[in-house]
């Protein structure tokens, strides 16, 4: 943080801090809803998945890709959301990354060499996408402790 955002912040007033701390708390709820969505189509396309490799492909290959498909819009929803909240979070001097990237390869390389192979890559890489959608949440959820923890000290203080 440089020292204007630092000294900006600290020159409100103890209304004006609360109201930017609130802000932030809702940009990362909303946030939070978009990532705990993507989550569960992720979930919902790995089981889809396990059903296309035992052999079931019109149910479990369109059901990943469209689970899938639903994932990476929701990604695409909490990666906006997670602009917005890192500029309500620079209103509070508080510095957030989070990278949430869902590769296009995959879905290319099950379509066209569909196979054993190719449904295990894909597997593999939605254990990824699920694993950093949990890191992020994981992340979120420290943040948003640390909102509360301000808001409370100000309430209190």
């Amino acid at each position: 943080m440089n020292d204007n955002m630092n000294s900006s912040y600290e020159n409100m007033s103890r209304e004006q801090k609360l109201r930017e701390i609130r802000e932030a708390i809702d940009a990362g709820m909303r946030t939070r809803q978009y990532l705990q969505q993507a989550l569960r189509e992720l979930d919902s396309a790995r089981g889809f998945g396990f059903a296309d490799m035992l052999g079931l492909d019109l149910i479990g290959g369109i059901g990943k890709h469209m689970k899938l498909s639903n994932a990476r819009q929701q990604m695409e929803l909490a990666r906006n959301q997670v602009g917005v909240f890192q500029r309500e979070l620079q209103d509070v001097n508080y510095a957030l990354h989070l990278d949430l990237e869902l590769g296009g390869f995959l879905t290319f390389a099950d379509f066209f060499m569909d196979g054993i192979l190719a449904d295990v890559l894909v597997q593999s890489k939605i254990g990824e996408m699920k694993q950093q959608v949990e890191n992020g949440l994981w992340q979120l959820s420290r943040i948003m402790e640390d909102l509360t923890r301000l808001e409370m000290d100000l309430l209190n203080g």
